[in-house]
């Protein structure tokens, strides 16, 4: 694990998670919960090193005194003193939720957790990716991807929600999206016990409301990124109180105010950007807070933080958030920096197998291994065919694999879908997507597809190198979901790895 806890979560006495237990490899849902089950006690510090792709088929119960655990979820259940860690080519919890309940002292750190479902199949976890209910204290979570492919219609529900008693919680440098409710605190008007939250440097991207929804406490929102609140925003309401300091809001409605209830609440603003924001006129059992949001409470914050300039916040969070970015973070003047180590020495140096792994775990890459590197061999576009979903006049698909820069495919307005196909199955590992000059930048999240199954081969944001399971198939697709603009793909290059 890497840094330390920052924002509320410090206070209660700090969340330090697993440190100066034992550490422990798991690749396998079960192998999580075995560690778990293995320690001496409920509150004996261990921190988890997750790698690879945890999901229903290897997730099951395992009992044991020092544990609670149930199938189909990470349970992290009537325990204390834990660290859930993604190292490796990387930990992504994929349809399974991870369920925080009357337990302390948490850290959750690199880890990809995606489309957690509440109906259809499979289920898991109410259809939070990361939920936390009764009683729990002290939770930092860190470095986190979090995301769903649509809203409740879709079977989805909250990202990260908090619910009954839940207090000095800290989400930092996590990205958010692709979901109809980015997560709430507090699960109704009478559910007023939970506070003492702070989230900062995340990237809130194509969330249609509940950016978060806070019903009582308090929270500090600070340096965090908005990317098309679709609906609203921050939504304070039933007497809680918010400070919200040098966000960045863009492309966005109704980015703060009190929404959907009659039950106001209260916020204390300074430094935010609002940049091509809509605002609602106040009506009803809706006030929003601008068209130029003014303070209405004054919130104490205990901690200690710096800054960073609000006008800094996008391009400081686009290089922070999010699992698999190297854990680098601000230093307060928009740089970022990787942290020293925060146990340094821990008791157990050398991770501890689990019984379904060898005896000889594999390194956590270095700072430069987990950085974007280019592929290396022959760029299999050159000479196969192309096709795709959207294009704009005068583009063509088959500009991104001639070799020209200069020339490009755009799709029709900010989203659309391009490929690169082949007549027999061909081996593919990594793409490499290559803006046109002057269009740097203007791409933002969007997923790579197995174009015979339709399955998700990577999802990420920002164009450039893109890595994945080498896959064999006849055609793949890079599809675009939000963009700054209209996208303009020079080259999509692929590579056999």
């Amino acid at each position: 694990m890497t840094g330390s806890a920052t924002g509320f979560a410090t206070q209660n006495g700090g969340t330090t998670g697993g440190e100066g237990g034992k550490t422990v490899r798991a690749t396998t849902g079960t192998a999580i919960h075995q560690a778990l089950c293995d320690r001496a006690a409920s509150d004996t510090p261990i921190t988890i090193e997750v790698e690879g792709t945890i999901n229903h088929g290897n997730t099951a119960k395992v009992s044991g005194d020092s544990c609670s655990t149930a199938a189909g979820v990470i349970e992290l259940k009537e325990i204390s003193n834990v660290s859930i860690v993604g190292v490796g080519k990387g930990a992504t919890f994929d349809q399974l939720g991870i369920h925080i309940r009357n337990s302390s002292n948490i850290i959750i750190q690199n880890v990809t957790v995606k489309n957690v479902k509440k109906s259809g199949s499979p289920l898991s976890n109410g259809g939070d990716a990361i939920s936390m209910e009764d009683g729990v204290r002290n939770v930092w979570v860190d470095h986190a991807t979090l995301e769903a492919s649509g809203g409740e219609s879709e079977g989805y529900d909250g990202l990260f929600d908090m619910k009954n008693d839940t207090k000095y919680v800290t989400l930092s440098y996590s990205t958010l999206r692709n979901s109809g409710r980015g997560g709430l605190i507090g699960s109704s008007e009478t559910d007023v016990s939970n506070s003492f939250i702070t989230f900062h440097h995340n990237l809130y991207e194509n969330i249609d409301s509940r950016a978060p929804l806070l019903r009582g406490g308090t929270a500090h929102m600070y340096n965090n990124h908005y990317v098309s609140l679709n609906s609203s925003g921050i939504n304070v309401r039933a007497g809680a109180k918010a400070k919200v300091d040098n966000n960045y809001f863009e492309d966005s409605k109704d980015v703060l105010g009190t929404f959907y209830t009659d039950t106001a609440g209260y916020w204390q603003v300074s430094g935010n950007v609002f940049d091509n924001v809509t605002w609602s006129k106040a009506s009803g059992d809706n006030k929003p807070a601008g068209p130029d949001p003014k303070s209405n409470t004054t919130v104490s914050i205990p901690y200690t933080f710096e800054l960073d300039g609000a006008d800094c916040v996008p391009a400081i969070v686009s290089r922070t958030a999010g699992a698999n970015k190297g854990l680098k973070v601000s230093d307060g003047s928009c740089s970022p920096q990787t942290p020293a180590p925060s146990d340094p020495t821990p008791a157990d140096p050398e991770p501890e197998p689990t019984e379904d792994e060898s005896t000889t775990p594999a390194p956590e890459p270095t700072e430069d291994e987990q950085e974007p590197t280019l592929p290396g061999g022959t760029n299999l576009s050159i000479g196969a065919g192309s096709d795709g979903s959207g294009r704009a006049d005068g583009t063509s698909y088959g500009n991104v694999r001639d070799g020209k820069p200069n020339t490009y495919w755009s799709p029709q307005g900010a989203t659309g879908s391009v490929s690169v196909k082949w007549g027999t199955a061909t081996k593919v590992s990594a793409i490499n997507v290559r803006e046109a000059a002057g269009s740097e930048g203007t791409i933002g999240s969007w997923r790579v597809l197995n174009g015979d199954t339709g399955a998700v081969l990577a999802s990420g944001s920002g164009a450039g190198p893109i890595s994945f399971t080498g896959t064999s198939l006849k055609k793949v697709t890079f599809e675009i979901t939000s963009a700054k603009g209209t996208p303009k793909v020079a080259e999509l290059e692929t590579y056999a790895g």
